[in-house]
């Protein structure tokens, strides 16, 4: 019986198709195709008794002991869960790690209850050569990068621009000692997943954020960051008060709003005053002892006075952290390279107008 196949078109992926994956859990949580839901063939301890069984004594012998385990009850379970899942998306389309014998076996499986459904050629593995490929030929494309220094909301010029590629986005992390998103951060392979399919859609010029390689856990991948390194920059210079303002509402409002709406009034302000107050012990070793004592003193009676409704007390603490802690090491990495070159320095409103004068520019450039 021939099951059908689909070829590991990236166009899945930007048009939003919803994906079975049924690979084990644990391979699923190191990395998965965006869109993809995890209604596993196998659960992890079956996929590592299988899997013993084949270094032992060979496919054949895995087969057998993987239909032994995944029988009766536990296989009408989950054939049953893909069926939902296809009466919810019926476009769904079915993928293992390479597009073999665990797709394979779930198609037959949906094909004897009256379902067909397609598998992608290649599975996981192929698609994501596509979306690594595409990551390290976007290196080649024309780049502007957008610097400046914390709170000057940089990220929020390349979210403005439709061909702005937000990397701490993909990251889920702002990319700072406090950056950390309260929700669980992408894998490796997840970030990068996440980078591809933004670039599927942008083939021409691409603005984005200076970042260091390191974005929380992601790195950028090696091939696209040398491919920034060189970019020409412009840099946002806003007045204290303004960044000031825009770091309260990044790491205390927005923040929040985001721990309130996941776990509750109680558990949510419990959980952000750990992150930040964590955040703040962790720059120790450049702040130096006194001062950074002083700023977890005034953190720690700016959370006092936000629970009795004044939250703009944090500006206690939140202003010495620009200025005596991100301003200078924004300040020596200017120092430290000397030979980039700022296209554009101005004030949030002109970078952005900049940015655009600058991408239609090159997009004129290749049309001509």
């Amino acid at each position: 019986m021939k099951l059908p196949l689909v070829p590991a078109d990236p166009a899945l992926l930007v048009e939003g198709r919803t994906l079975i994956d049924v690979r084990a859990p644990v391979e699923f949580a190191q990395g998965s195709l965006p869109g993809a839901v995890n209604l596993p063939l196998m659960n992890n301890e079956e996929r590592h008794q299988v899997g013993i069984a084949y270094k032992q004594s060979g496919q054949q012998a895995a087969i057998a002991l993987g239909e032994r385990l995944v029988s009766g009850e536990i296989k009408a379970a989950r054939i049953e869960a893909w069926k939902r899942q296809l009466e919810a998306a019926p476009d769904a389309i079915i993928y293992c790690f390479r597009g073999g014998l665990r797709s394979q076996i779930a198609q037959r499986w949906l094909l004897e209850a009256g379902v067909e459904r397609p598998r992608i050629e290649g599975g996981w593995k192929a698609m994501r050569q596509t979306l690594c490929a595409r990551i390290d030929d976007a290196a080649a494309q024309p780049m502007l990068v957008v610097g400046g220094l914390t709170g000057c909301a940089k990220t929020s010029i390349v979210q403005a621009l439709d061909n702005g590629l937000d990397l701490e986005g993909c990251a889920r992390h702002k990319g700072s000692a406090f950056g950390r998103h309260p929700l669980i951060a992408p894998s490796q392979i997840d970030f990068e997943h996440a980078m591809g399919l933004r670039l599927l859609s942008l083939h021409g010029p691409l603005v984005l954020e200076d970042e260091s390689r390191h974005i929380g856990a992601a790195n950028i991948p090696l091939e696209f960051w040398r491919g920034m390194e060189p970019a020409p920059r412009i840099r946002v210079e806003m007045p204290l008060d303004w960044r000031l303002n825009q770091i309260h509402k990044d790491y205390i409002d927005d923040l929040w709003t985001i721990y309130r709406n996941q776990f509750g009034e109680r558990l949510g302000w419990s959980l952000m005053r750990k992150q930040l107050s964590t955040a703040l012990g962790r720059l120790k070793k450049r702040l130096g002892s006194a001062r950074l004592a002083r700023l977890q003193r005034l953190q720690a009676l700016a959370f006092r006075e936000h629970e009795a409704g004044n939250r703009q007390a944090h500006e206690a603490w939140l202003a010495p952290l620009l200025t005596e802690y991100y301003d200078p090491m924004y300040r020596y990495q200017l120092e430290k390279h000397t030979e980039r070159r700022f296209l554009h320095v101005g004030d949030w409103d002109s970078c952005l107008e900049f940015a655009r004068a600058w991408s239609q520019q090159q997009r004129d450039a290749v049309a001509n």
